[in-house]
């Protein structure tokens, strides 16, 4: 009797371990490791009252405000400091992406909201590079050896592999929720560690907007050559925010994005055999547009490779566009502190003519080139 008691109790015993066991290897952990350069504000108890939000229109009040009635020692000296700079990373290519040199300064022209700006700095060299590659890792299109997580990982490999040692790297992986894999660091075993952990996915969710935006947002107070490289479908299904809000929040925080599109070959494959429904296609050209609009409104790029063998060229443009750049910074003739959004044009102008610039190549043939530079800015808000 006892022998019949004991088998079920160490069959429902294993089937426990075995279910905890593999919880904890595919699903991504709930409270990933804090950093990729700012951490969150942890947030408040269920005791403690709720803070509220500063409005938009509120003025931020200092913390040495003078108390009312009292006054200032006679002869006391006061300071205060209207000065603003903003700094303009630019880069100017050709149509096959490489970087055009040995720009004067003079030919640059900086618009703020439509008003011609004074340059003040002018910087050209090479920089290491502050990059966060953001990868989605879902069920929704990277099964287990499926075609999706086949190239999610081609891609983020690659892309890896060809940073230079002075470069730092963080790994951030997202389905349901983002998870930080590795933080920013030059030494690359440890992101190819956290890599190692992208092998099966736990979620059939895909938040993209939320992933994108949290990330942003931590690196919004780095200083230097900084992007995001996100390896993904553009497909959101489930974020807190809308697509509206992360455009906002990605203005704001000033972080480039390069946005590289998978599944693209086997998308028109299945469109061409008819196993794509209208739906289906509109989801896809959706996901696309929004992976283009994330890049071009934080002055980033955005690709859509079709084979595998265009992945060198799209990791050398990224290259260019972030080692080679010009660092322009100017003192903007608009000083209100109104916490408005400023909209920034960069363009190469001759100056003799005030007509587009004209760049030929070395068999003196005019060339295309593009201006690759963050659309703008959000002011300051007055602090009393």
């Amino acid at each position: 009797m006892r022998k019949r008691n004991i088998v079920p109790m160490l069959l429902t015993g294993a089937l426990m371990a075995g279910f905890s066991v593999v919880s904890a290897w595919q699903g991504p952990a709930p409270k990933s490791s804090e950093t990729v350069a700012k951490p969150r504000k942890k947030a408040s108890s269920s005791d403690e009252p709720e803070a509220k939000a500063p409005q938009p229109t509120d003025k931020v009040e200092s913390k040495f405000k003078k108390k009312p009635g009292e006054e200032l020692p006679v002869g006391l000296p006061t300071f205060k400091s209207d000065v603003a700079t903003v700094s303009v990373d630019v880069a100017v290519l050709d149509k096959n992406g490489r970087f055009i040199p040995n720009i004067p300064r003079g030919n640059f022209r900086i618009l703020e909201d439509g008003a011609p700006q004074q340059i003040a700095g002018y910087v050209v060299g090479e920089a290491p590079m502050t990059v966060c590659m953001v990868i989605e890792f879902s069920n929704l299109y990277q099964q287990y050896w499926s075609n999706g997580w086949y190239e999610t990982l081609q891609a983020s490999y690659g892309f890896l592999q060809t940073l230079k040692p002075e470069d730092y790297v963080a790994i951030v992986a997202y389905d349901l929720r983002p998870e930080i894999l590795s933080d920013f660091s030059t030494d690359k075993s440890k992101a190819m560690e956290g890599m190692q952990r992208l092998r099966i996915a736990a979620y059939s969710e895909s938040n993209l907007y939320d992933a994108l935006t949290d990330t942003a947002e931590r690196m919004s107070e780095i200083e230097g050559r900084k992007a995001i490289v996100l390896i993904a479908s553009g497909v959101d299904t489930f974020s807190k925010l809308t697509f509206d809000q992360t455009r906002k929040k990605i203005q704001q925080a000033g972080v480039p994005i390069y946005a590289i599109g998978i599944m693209q070959a086997l998308r028109e494959w299945l469109d061409a055999r008819g196993y794509m429904g209208g739906i289906q296609r509109l989801d896809f050209l959706q996901a696309d547009n929004q992976m283009r609009t994330f890049a071009r409104e934080s002055g980033g790029q955005s690709f859509f490779p079709r084979f595998f063998g265009e992945f060198p060229n799209i990791y050398r443009g990224i290259h260019q566009a972030l080692r080679n750049q010009y660092a322009l910074t100017y003192q903007p003739t608009n000083l209100s502190k109104d916490g408005k959004y400023r909209k920034i044009t960069v363009q190469l102008v001759n100056p003799a003519t005030n007509e587009p610039l004209r760049i030929v190549d070395e068999k003196g043939k005019p060339m295309k080139y593009t201006i690759v530079a963050k659309p703008g800015y959000t002011a300051p808000r007055e602090v009393e």
